[in-house]
């Protein structure tokens, strides 16, 4: 996988870029001066991110798996820690479906009646291959969902979804927060965000 070089990705525009970032170059960038990227974060081939008015915020190591798009006119933030593998839709955007208005972007806007919401993908939360997040949720904080999942309402701290629509299975664990911890110590003793050991054991 070829990625950016740091002076290459400060020449793309964003609004903010990090150290250590790795952007694939096969991946599709519209609207770069809306998109900020945290420190360590990784996207991967083939991945689409398309900013609208209210921008992409995307926080320190973050994986975005290939095939993944971020779309749409309203904000998408995914928080540090958090993950979408392969092909995992996200979309602040989305058409009527009612056969009331058109429904393609080749025709002036008075003539659809998009939906337009901010999407939240909290910290450590993580969604699962082919899996599609509706504008106006939020994944709170530890969320995990499962793969082929459709996300149609918020999420609740550190539970587990799955289906379609996706539902609450069963609590996640929140050992991770630990080993987070460890992490960050680990992170600022040594300067590195890839650990060869842990600064300290977990508990």
């Amino acid at each position: 996988m070829a990625f950016y070089d740091e002076k290459e990705l400060q020449g793309l525009g964003f609004a903010e870029i990090g150290k250590g970032v790795k952007l694939s170059r096969k991946t599709s960038i519209y609207n770069a001066a809306k998109i900020s990227i945290g420190d360590y974060s990784r996207i991967d081939d083939f991945c689409v991110l398309s900013a609208g008015t209210g921008g992409i915020r995307i926080g320190r190591n973050v994986h975005i798996a290939v095939f993944c798009g971020l779309i749409g006119k309203e904000l998408i933030e995914m928080d540090d820690f958090s993950c979408i593998s392969s092909r995992v839709m996200v979309y602040s955007s989305n058409d009527d479906y009612s056969g009331n208005a058109l429904t393609n972007p080749t025709v002036p806007s008075q003539f659809t009646n998009v939906r337009h919401a901010p999407v939240y993908i909290g910290k450590h939360a993580l969604v699962g291959s082919g899996s599609i997040i509706l504008p106006g949720i939020t994944l709170q904080e530890g969320v995990a969902v499962g793969a082929l999942s459709l996300v149609t309402r918020d999420c609740d701290r550190f539970s587990l979804y799955a289906g379609i629509p996706a539902k609450r299975l069963k609590p996640r664990s929140e050992k991770l927060l630990e080993a987070e911890q460890c992490f960050l110590e680990w992170s600022v003793a040594n300067d590195d965000p890839h650990p060869l050991h842990q600064h300290r054991q977990l508990p």
